[in-house]
């Protein structure tokens, strides 16, 4: 390793070495060379919020079974809002960013089956799913349509 004086380097090609203070010349293009243009597209692709309801529904189970396990879900995944519940049926609402309508209801239809073991959930089916998006939820509430907003937050009964 070959030590150099600050100031005093020269370049690894053996070229000619530069005064301290006296480096590169920088340049810069301006931004409205390459941003600011009519013909700039935004993106498709970013991800939106979608407005998930899932319903499920089965064989009754106990009521303090159906609760732990909605707390469980609820506690491994934050982002679900409520979840409302029954002895045989159950219903959660949550919030999830998706790049379109289809890939926030793929993400909804596994939702149950896949946390089902782990959460402790009982073995029912999904029974509906409704995914809308923010500007509708809104909407909807606004003109006091739809269901109620997702509030008080956790696990209640129905």
């Amino acid at each position: 390793m070959r030590r150099v004086r600050p100031g005093a380097a020269t370049s690894r090609g053996g070229g000619t070495s530069r005064a301290a203070g006296e480096g590169r010349a920088l340049t810069s293009v301006a931004a409205s060379d390459t941003y600011e243009s009519d013909s700039v597209e935004e993106p498709q692709d970013l991800p939106r919020l979608w407005h998930v309801t899932l319903s499920v529904s089965g064989p009754e189970a106990p009521l303090k079974e159906v609760r732990r396990g909605l707390e469980q879900l609820a506690h491994d995944h934050p982002f679900l809002l409520t979840s409302r519940y029954a002895n045989d049926h159950a219903e959660i609402r949550y919030w999830e960013e998706a790049r379109d309508l289809h890939d926030a209801a793929a993400v909804a239809l596994r939702l149950w089956g896949e946390h089902r073991r782990t959460a402790g959930l009982p073995p029912w089916e999904i029974v509906g799913l409704e995914v809308i998006d923010r500007q509708t939820y809104h909407h909807r509430i606004a003109e006091g349509y739809g269901p109620a907003p997702a509030t008080p937050v956790g696990v209640h009964p129905f």
